[in-house]
This record gives structure tokens, C-alpha cells and sequence, in this order.
């Protein structure tokens, strides 16, 4: 593929994949946490908890990108705080595409873990506090290994959305070579040129591959998984 692809074509690539990897790892344990308080939970707020998780699929791209940069930025408030206490900034920089993106895709992975949450048999949960386990090993022990498909189902489908955000990323970081030009920015760029279209196409297809081959292995994975869970 690196043969096949230009210098440029393949650090977007690389940068994507990164990306996306990083968006997905960092937002899973806040997925399943989410997922579950919204699955299991009743509390004041939860309604209000639900429309901001799934916010960011109504709202414009492009306000979230802008909202993210208001807030996240070297002058907010949060991208100020992580600068001064981590030395992490993220404005223009590829965490800040790793952020945009991880936004962009939570609603997906929080809606997958949280129907595999919700097909779960309280039962099952009720029982195992009844013999004295504490909550977070029920959880561990009864709760995630059943989920374990909705999790990764959750996860691909995070992936695939972090490998073709586009909006709120470009907003929020710009498209800068090698630090934020991940595939759909180099795409729009490839297309802004005359002739352009041929390179557009190869990443595209590129794109294509890399979102079939990871929904390909979800499915086998979490397959393996079920079989594993019911002990066949």
C-alpha cells in the first residue's frame, strides 16, 4: 500500500488510524460508564444526561468543533487547565483531532453498549448481590461478560466514525500536514484541485478497506465472544 499511496496519502492514513485509535481508548471506560448509568441508573438528571451524550448527532459538525474550541482551546478554560497541569494542548495539534473525534463518535458507542446493557436480565445482577457481592464485582464478574459484543460492537462502530469525522475535526484543528490531515481533510483537499480526483479516489478506497476489514473482525470477534459466554 505504501507504493501504492503517495507520502502525503500515507501519513494521512497513518494519522487517521492514530487518531481514531486514540479516540476510541480514551473514551470506552466513559462509554461504558455512561452507558450503564443511562442502562441501569435512575437519578435526577438522567434525561438531561442522555440528550448530551447524543448531542453531538443533531448538532452541526461544525458548531461542535467550534464549541470544543471555545472550551478546549489554548484560551478555554479546560484546554488551558490540561496545558498548565498535563502539558497536553489540543488545538491544532492531533489530540485535539483525537478529541474531536472521540466526541463526534460517542453517541454510537454509548447507544451499542447500551442496548447490550438492557438485554441483560437484572436478574442475574439481583442475584449476585444477594450473595454479598459488592456492586462494581457484580459488574465485573456477571454484567461485563455479557455486554463484552455490545462493547466491541460499540467500539468498531466508534472507530469507523473517528476514521471519517471530518467537520467538527477541521474546525477545531484545522487540516495541518502531518500534525491534523487525517483522510477526509485530505480528501476535500485532493478535491479543492484540478485533477485531484484520482488521489481522492485511492484514499477513498483506502478508507473503504480498512472500515470493512474492522467490521469484518468485530463480527467474528464478537462471535467468539457469545460462543465463549454461553460456554459452547
Amino acid at each position: 500500500m505504501m507504493d501504492w499511496l503517495t507520502p502525503e496519502e500515507w501519513n494521512a492514513v497513518r494519522l487517521s488510524l492514530w487518531v481514531a485509535l486514540w479516540a476510541v481508548a480514551c473514551s470506552l471506560p466513559f462509554g461504558v460508564a455512561v452507558a450503564y448509568a443511562l442502562a441501569r441508573g435512575r437519578f435526577v438528571g438522567r434525561q438531561v444526561l442522555n440528550g448530551l451524550v447524543h448531542l453531538p448527532l443533531v448538532l452541526p459538525p461544525v458548531v461542535t468543533g467550534y464549541i470544543l474550541l471555545l472550551g478546549f482551546g489554548r484560551q478555554g478554560p479546560i484546554g488551558a487547565l490540561f496545558e498548565d497541569l498535563f502539558g497536553v494542548v489540543f488545538a491544532f495539534r492531533w489530540t485535539g483531532a483525537a478529541l474531536a473525534a472521540g466526541v463526534m463518535a460517542f453517541p454510537l458507542m454509548v447507544r451499542a453498549i447500551r442496548l447490550a446493557i438492557e438485554v441483560v436480565d437484572p436478574k442475574l445482577e439481583q442475584a449476585a448481590r444477594t450473595l454479598g457481592a459488592p456492586p462494581i464485582w457484580v459488574f465485573l464478574t456477571v454484567t461485563l461478560p455479557l455486554i463484552l459484543p455490545g462493547i466491541l460492537g460499540g467500539a468498531i462502530m466508534a472507530f469507523a466514525k473517528a476514521m471519517g469525522e471530518f467537520g467538527a475535526t477541521i474546525t477545531f484543528v484545522s487540516s495541518i500536514p502531518g500534525e491534523t490531515r487525517t483522510i477526509p481533510s485530505t480528501i476535500y483537499g485532493f478535491l479543492q484541485v484540478p485533477g485531484g480526483e484520482a488521489r481522492a479516489l485511492r484514499l477513498v478506497l483506502v478508507s473503504l478497506a480498512i472500515s470493512m476489514v474492522a467490521l469484518i473482525a468485530s463480527e467474528i470477534l464478537a462471535h467468539r465472544i457469545a460462543k465463549r459466554v454461553r460456554g459452547t
